[in-house]
């Protein structure tokens, strides 16, 4: 085992204070997200909000300790940008995620988007980024594509329950989730492709000296899988888009995982 990851290679890591910078604000994301399903109203609408917008705070900062100021600040104008673009396409057109609209209660709009929503993907993308790169060189593109989809098969079922947006013509519905449109996974296969292509090609590989190590990356995706599942069981009363997406989510990010766990060889 010490010639497999000998302690010379080890890097020494970022300081404490951000490390604490770091966990306080995945604890915040994540006792958010543990709140959602016990409260409702005005105080629901809030910690929707607030949820994204810490998450996607976790993933700038995280993106900045681990590879600088240019790596963070590109990723969040491409990302915040593809993400506002690729929803004002989709509203107006029904392309490519299918007909829909949003619900004033997620506040301030960007020409009928609201702002919750770009950061959302700013929130989501990071993480799909580091798994992507870990596990594959040539295909990094379509791995993302393909996670990004995985993510939103727990995302969107909870959104529509709660009325924050409105499916005009599901039509074909995906199989364990009839109120959402099979257009919109394909939609986000395809938007996902295209954003992961772009920051891959555009953002640097290699993590700075001294970075933040992908823990809280690790933590954030595990937490989302045992809340997807663990809430749609037992909290939304899905039980059926707790299994089947719970499954469908290990199947993509369990390489992931693996690799994490054991290393690469």
């Amino acid at each position: 085992m010490r010639q497999y990851s000998p302690r010379r290679h080890r890097r020494r890591g970022i300081s404490a204070r951000s490390q604490l910078f770091l966990t306080l604000l995945l604890v915040t994301a994540i006792t958010l997200q543990i709140s959602y399903p016990l409260l409702d109203g005005e105080a629901l609408r809030l910690v929707t909000l607030a949820t994204v917008y810490f998450g996607a705070a976790l993933m700038i900062v995280h993106a900045y300790f681990s590879y600088g100021w240019r790596y963070s600040i590109t990723y969040l104008l491409i990302t915040f940008t593809f993400g506002l673009v690729i929803e004002q396409i989709g509203i107006r057109t029904g392309w490519p995620f299918g007909s829909y609209s949003y619900d004033p209660s997620l506040a301030y709009q960007i020409f009928l988007v609201p702002l919750v929503v770009p950061f959302a993907w700013v929130m989501m993308a990071h993480p799909v980024l580091v798994a992507a790169r870990r596990l594959t060189t040539n295909w990094v593109f379509l791995y993302g594509g393909i996670a990004m989809m995985a993510w939103d098969l727990f995302l969107d079922p909870q959104m529509v329950a709660a009325h924050r947006w409105t499916w005009s013509d599901v039509g074909s519905g995906i199989p364990f989730e009839r109120e959402i449109p099979i257009s919109n996974a394909a939609g986000w296969l395809f938007a996902g492709m295209g954003l992961i292509a772009l920051l891959h090609v555009t953002l640097p590989r290699e993590p700075k000296k001294g970075g933040a190590e992908t823990t809280f990356v690790d933590i954030f995706l595990a937490w989302t899988f045992f809340a997807g599942v663990i809430g749609n069981i037992f909290f939304f009363h899905r039980p059926l888009i707790g299994v089947c997406a719970g499954i469908i989510f290990a199947i993509v990010y369990g390489p992931y995982g693996f690799t994490r766990w054991l290393g690469r060889p």
